[in-house]
Protein backbone atom coordinates (compact mmCIF):
# COMPACT_ATOMS: atom_id res chain seq x y z
CA UNK A 1 0.00 0.00 0.00
CA UNK A 2 3.15 2.10 0.32
CA UNK A 3 2.83 3.00 -3.50
CA UNK A 4 -0.96 3.82 -3.55
CA UNK A 5 -0.30 6.28 -0.63
CA UNK A 6 2.67 7.50 -2.60
CA UNK A 7 0.61 8.27 -5.87
CA UNK A 8 -2.28 9.09 -4.13
CA UNK A 9 -0.60 12.01 -1.65
CA UNK A 10 1.89 13.13 -5.05
CA UNK A 11 -1.67 14.13 -7.24
CA UNK A 12 -3.29 15.52 -4.34
CA UNK A 13 -0.68 18.00 -3.55
CA UNK A 14 -0.24 18.77 -7.30
CA UNK A 15 -3.80 20.44 -7.16
CA UNK A 16 -3.64 21.64 -3.73
CA UNK A 17 -0.12 23.66 -4.39
CA UNK A 18 -2.26 25.44 -6.81
CA UNK A 19 -5.78 25.76 -5.29
CA UNK A 20 -5.85 29.58 -6.40
CA UNK A 21 -6.32 27.75 -9.76
CA UNK A 22 -7.56 24.42 -8.73
CA UNK A 23 -9.84 25.30 -5.69
CA UNK A 24 -11.02 29.32 -5.59
CA UNK A 25 -11.32 29.66 -9.09
CA UNK A 26 -14.49 27.33 -9.51
CA UNK A 27 -16.04 28.94 -6.34
CA UNK A 28 -15.86 32.21 -7.89
CA UNK A 29 -17.05 31.10 -11.00
CA UNK A 30 -20.14 29.34 -9.38
CA UNK A 31 -21.06 32.58 -7.10
CA UNK A 32 -20.64 34.40 -10.96
CA UNK A 33 -23.83 31.92 -11.89
CA UNK A 34 -25.46 32.03 -8.81
CA UNK A 35 -25.21 36.24 -8.55
CA UNK A 36 -26.77 35.97 -12.58
CA UNK A 37 -29.40 33.30 -12.85
CA UNK A 38 -30.48 33.83 -9.00
CA UNK A 39 -30.87 37.86 -8.73
CA UNK A 40 -32.78 38.04 -12.19
CA UNK A 41 -34.90 34.97 -11.48
CA UNK A 42 -35.24 34.89 -8.30
CA UNK A 43 -39.36 36.32 -6.94
CA UNK A 44 -40.28 35.09 -10.64
CA UNK A 45 -39.69 31.72 -10.70
CA UNK A 46 -40.56 28.36 -8.19
CA UNK A 47 -39.63 24.94 -8.79
CA UNK A 48 -40.91 22.02 -6.61
CA UNK A 49 -42.44 24.59 -4.36
CA UNK A 50 -38.94 26.42 -3.44
CA UNK A 51 -37.54 29.18 -4.33
CA UNK A 52 -35.28 29.00 -7.16
CA UNK A 53 -32.27 30.35 -5.12
CA UNK A 54 -32.66 27.19 -2.70
CA UNK A 55 -32.99 25.13 -6.38
CA UNK A 56 -30.26 26.42 -8.13
CA UNK A 57 -27.58 26.02 -5.11
CA UNK A 58 -27.83 22.60 -4.65
CA UNK A 59 -27.24 22.24 -8.41
CA UNK A 60 -24.52 24.82 -8.70
CA UNK A 61 -22.74 22.64 -5.97
CA UNK A 62 -23.40 19.39 -8.29
CA UNK A 63 -22.06 20.78 -11.38
CA UNK A 64 -18.60 22.39 -9.46
CA UNK A 65 -18.25 18.75 -8.54
CA UNK A 66 -18.57 16.73 -11.80
CA UNK A 67 -16.40 19.75 -13.67
CA UNK A 68 -13.67 19.40 -11.37
CA UNK A 69 -13.76 15.78 -10.50
CA UNK A 70 -13.03 15.27 -14.08
CA UNK A 71 -10.80 18.00 -14.49
CA UNK A 72 -7.96 16.29 -12.14
CA UNK A 73 -7.77 13.04 -12.84
CA UNK A 74 -7.84 14.03 -17.54
CA UNK A 75 -5.03 16.74 -16.74
CA UNK A 76 -2.60 14.51 -14.43
CA UNK A 77 -2.55 12.10 -16.93
CA UNK A 78 -2.32 14.15 -19.88
CA UNK A 79 0.11 16.47 -18.09
CA UNK A 80 2.82 13.41 -17.47
CA UNK A 81 1.92 11.78 -20.80
CA UNK A 82 3.25 15.05 -22.27
CA UNK A 83 5.85 16.29 -20.23
CA UNK A 84 7.19 12.62 -20.22
CA UNK A 85 7.55 11.95 -16.67
CA UNK A 86 4.75 9.22 -16.76
CA UNK A 87 7.18 6.28 -16.77
CA UNK A 88 8.22 7.39 -13.28
CA UNK A 89 4.75 6.23 -12.49
CA UNK A 90 4.89 3.21 -14.95
CA UNK A 91 7.90 2.16 -13.63
CA UNK A 92 7.26 1.28 -9.44
CA UNK A 93 5.49 -2.18 -9.12
CA UNK A 94 2.00 -0.75 -8.82
CA UNK A 95 -1.04 -2.91 -9.54
CA UNK A 96 -3.93 -1.37 -11.61
CA UNK A 97 -6.37 -1.26 -8.54
CA UNK A 98 -3.51 1.20 -6.60
CA UNK A 99 -3.43 3.08 -9.60
CA UNK A 100 -6.85 3.30 -10.13
CA UNK A 101 -7.88 4.13 -6.77
CA UNK A 102 -5.16 6.63 -6.49
CA UNK A 103 -5.94 8.46 -9.73
CA UNK A 104 -9.75 8.42 -8.83
CA UNK A 105 -10.11 9.38 -5.08
CA UNK A 106 -7.82 12.65 -5.63
CA UNK A 107 -10.38 13.59 -8.19
CA UNK A 108 -12.61 12.80 -5.44
CA UNK A 109 -11.22 15.07 -2.93
CA UNK A 110 -10.92 18.03 -5.26
CA UNK A 111 -14.22 17.80 -6.74
CA UNK A 112 -15.62 17.84 -3.11
CA UNK A 113 -13.39 20.10 -1.84
CA UNK A 114 -14.58 22.68 -4.66
CA UNK A 115 -18.64 21.26 -4.05
CA UNK A 116 -18.04 22.28 -0.53
CA UNK A 117 -16.65 25.32 -1.08
CA UNK A 118 -19.23 26.27 -3.35
CA UNK A 119 -21.90 25.49 -0.99
CA UNK A 120 -19.69 27.43 2.25
CA UNK A 121 -20.31 30.85 -0.59
CA UNK A 122 -23.74 30.34 -1.76
CA UNK A 123 -25.53 29.10 1.38
CA UNK A 124 -26.60 31.97 2.93
CA UNK A 125 -28.32 33.29 -0.20
CA UNK A 126 -30.73 30.65 0.63
CA UNK A 127 -33.00 29.06 3.37
CA UNK A 128 -31.94 25.18 2.64
CA UNK A 129 -33.25 22.53 4.19
CA UNK A 130 -31.75 18.93 4.37
CA UNK A 131 -34.36 16.53 4.51
CA UNK A 132 -32.07 13.43 3.35
CA UNK A 133 -28.19 14.05 4.57
CA UNK A 134 -27.67 10.40 3.11
CA UNK A 135 -28.43 11.06 -0.52
CA UNK A 136 -26.86 14.12 -0.85
CA UNK A 137 -23.53 12.42 0.82
CA UNK A 138 -24.52 9.62 -1.13
CA UNK A 139 -24.77 10.98 -4.28
CA UNK A 140 -21.85 13.50 -3.77
CA UNK A 141 -19.39 10.66 -3.35
CA UNK A 142 -20.64 8.76 -5.84
CA UNK A 143 -20.99 11.02 -8.64
CA UNK A 144 -17.73 12.65 -7.85
CA UNK A 145 -16.13 8.95 -7.96
CA UNK A 146 -18.08 8.80 -11.91
CA UNK A 147 -16.07 12.06 -12.80
CA UNK A 148 -12.53 10.82 -11.64
CA UNK A 149 -13.39 7.76 -13.22
CA UNK A 150 -14.06 9.10 -16.38
CA UNK A 151 -11.46 11.19 -16.16
CA UNK A 152 -9.01 8.57 -16.01
CA UNK A 153 -10.34 7.08 -19.02
CA UNK A 154 -10.25 10.11 -21.12
CA UNK A 155 -6.74 11.08 -19.56
CA UNK A 156 -5.39 7.59 -20.99
CA UNK A 157 -6.85 7.69 -24.38
CA UNK A 158 -6.22 11.67 -25.10
CA UNK A 159 -2.38 11.75 -26.39
CA UNK A 160 -2.80 15.94 -26.77
CA UNK A 161 -4.24 18.85 -24.68
CA UNK A 162 -6.65 19.65 -27.37
CA UNK A 163 -8.54 16.00 -27.31
CA UNK A 164 -8.55 16.85 -23.70
CA UNK A 165 -9.99 20.04 -24.40
CA UNK A 166 -12.30 19.01 -26.86
CA UNK A 167 -13.77 16.42 -24.88
CA UNK A 168 -14.27 18.63 -21.99
CA UNK A 169 -15.51 21.61 -24.11
CA UNK A 170 -17.60 19.07 -25.99
CA UNK A 171 -19.14 16.33 -23.97
CA UNK A 172 -18.71 17.56 -20.32
CA UNK A 173 -19.59 20.61 -20.27
CA UNK A 174 -23.17 20.44 -22.39
CA UNK A 175 -23.69 17.42 -20.42
CA UNK A 176 -23.77 19.25 -17.02
CA UNK A 177 -25.83 22.30 -18.06
CA UNK A 178 -28.09 20.28 -19.84
CA UNK A 179 -29.12 18.39 -16.99
CA UNK A 180 -30.97 20.07 -15.01
CA UNK A 181 -28.44 22.86 -12.64
CA UNK A 182 -30.19 25.98 -13.93
CA UNK A 183 -33.70 24.43 -14.43
CA UNK A 184 -36.26 21.64 -14.08
CA UNK A 185 -36.57 19.13 -16.74
CA UNK A 186 -40.51 19.05 -16.29
CA UNK A 187 -40.39 22.66 -17.55
CA UNK A 188 -39.12 21.14 -21.14
CA UNK A 189 -41.14 20.28 -24.37
CA UNK A 190 -41.59 16.31 -24.40
CA UNK A 191 -38.77 15.89 -26.74
CA UNK A 192 -35.92 17.70 -24.76
CA UNK A 193 -37.69 15.81 -21.37
CA UNK A 194 -36.99 12.23 -23.22
CA UNK A 195 -33.13 13.40 -24.23
CA UNK A 196 -32.31 15.00 -20.73
CA UNK A 197 -33.46 10.95 -19.59
CA UNK A 198 -30.31 9.98 -21.10
CA UNK A 199 -27.87 12.30 -19.83
CA UNK A 200 -26.66 10.25 -16.99
CA UNK A 201 -25.56 14.04 -15.42
CA UNK A 202 -29.34 14.15 -14.79
CA UNK A 203 -29.66 11.55 -12.47
CA UNK A 204 -26.81 12.60 -10.41
CA UNK A 205 -27.97 16.52 -10.14
CA UNK A 206 -31.65 15.42 -9.52
CA UNK A 207 -30.79 12.86 -6.86
CA UNK A 208 -28.31 15.13 -5.12
CA UNK A 209 -30.92 17.85 -5.24
CA UNK A 210 -33.59 15.37 -3.95
CA UNK A 211 -31.50 15.42 -0.73
CA UNK A 212 -32.25 19.31 0.40
CA UNK A 213 -35.91 19.63 -0.40
CA UNK A 214 -37.32 15.47 -0.77
CA UNK A 215 -38.10 16.98 -4.28
CA UNK A 216 -37.51 15.48 -7.96
CA UNK A 217 -38.37 15.11 -10.86
CA UNK A 218 -37.65 11.19 -10.99
CA UNK A 219 -37.71 9.15 -8.56
CA UNK A 220 -34.50 9.39 -6.36
CA UNK A 221 -33.97 5.79 -6.48
CA UNK A 222 -34.22 4.92 -9.83
CA UNK A 223 -31.33 7.85 -10.11
CA UNK A 224 -29.13 6.25 -7.87
CA UNK A 225 -29.36 2.90 -10.01
CA UNK A 226 -28.62 4.46 -12.92
CA UNK A 227 -26.04 6.30 -11.21
CA UNK A 228 -24.24 2.96 -10.07
CA UNK A 229 -24.79 1.28 -13.13
CA UNK A 230 -22.72 4.00 -15.02
CA UNK A 231 -19.86 3.70 -12.35
CA UNK A 232 -19.53 0.06 -12.36
CA UNK A 233 -19.30 0.06 -16.25
CA UNK A 234 -17.02 3.07 -16.05
CA UNK A 235 -14.76 1.27 -13.56
CA UNK A 236 -14.46 -1.90 -16.03
CA UNK A 237 -13.23 0.23 -18.76
CA UNK A 238 -10.56 1.99 -16.53
CA UNK A 239 -9.77 -0.98 -15.12
CA UNK A 240 -9.04 -3.05 -18.95
CA UNK A 241 -7.46 0.17 -19.69
CA UNK A 242 -4.85 0.12 -16.88
CA UNK A 243 -4.02 -3.31 -16.98
CA UNK A 244 -3.43 -3.79 -20.62
CA UNK A 245 -1.28 -0.57 -20.35
CA UNK A 246 -3.21 0.89 -23.46
CA UNK A 247 -1.32 4.29 -24.24
CA UNK A 248 0.60 4.06 -20.76
CA UNK A 249 2.93 1.07 -21.75
CA UNK A 250 3.12 1.33 -25.37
Amino acid sequence: MIGFRTLLYKEVLRFWKVATQTITAPIMTAMMYLLIFGQALEGHVKVHGVTYMAFLIPGLVMMSVLQNAFANASSSLIQSKITGNLVFIMLPPLSHWEMFFAYVLAAVVRGLAVGLGVFVVTAWFAHLSFSAPLWIALFALMSAFVLGTMGLIVGIWAEKFDQLAGFQNFVIVPATFLSGVFYSINSLPPIWQTISHFNPFFYMIDGFRYGFSEQSDVDPVRSLVIVTIFLVALTAVAMQMLRSGYKLRH
